[in-house]
């Protein structure tokens, strides 16, 4: 794994909190906050209501943005932009493998069908340093973009 992925990893497994942007019916862009957990493999997961409207706006328009990293603005440190396609999983599989106890607020259980999980493929994610102009921008080789 290459030194920029690495540090871009050490973000991205942490859950938190992130701002989700998705493109709405008209076109307009339409940002949110949701809570996250990143992938080795630089994917992005959220749990969410399949019948929301950021469901129906990735079914439209699968680009979405991420931002995250910075949960306090007086400590400052590198954070991610992260641009990718999404797509909403109801398996079981998934949705087991994502299931936490502090989802109980929202949903009855991890068979309950009102509970989706959101998976982001990020093909760009820049990894900003606060006080540097220019980001240092991972992404996937070729021969990897072709399965996005």
């Amino acid at each position: 794994m290459s030194e920029l992925k690495q540090r871009i990893v050490e973000i991205l497994r942490q859950s938190q909190l992130a701002s989700l942007a998705t493109v709405s019916g008209e076109g307009k862009p339409w940002v949110r906050y949701i809570f996250c957990l990143g992938q080795e493999d630089m994917s992005i997961r959220f749990a969410t209501f399949v019948n929301s409207r950021k469901v129906t706006q990735i079914k439209n328009n699968p680009e979405v943005h991420l931002t995250c990293g910075i949960s306090d603005p007086a400590d400052m440190r590198p954070y991610l932009q992260i641009q990718g396609r999404a797509a909403c999983h109801t398996d079981r599989a998934e949705r087991h493998a994502f299931w936490k106890d502090s989802l109980k607020v929202y949903f009855k259980g991890p068979n309950d069908p009102n509970f989706g999980i959101v998976v982001v493929t990020a093909y760009r994610i820049e990894l900003c340093t606060p006080g540097s102009l220019t980001p240092e921008v991972w992404e996937p080789y070729p021969s990897d973009a072709l399965l996005l």
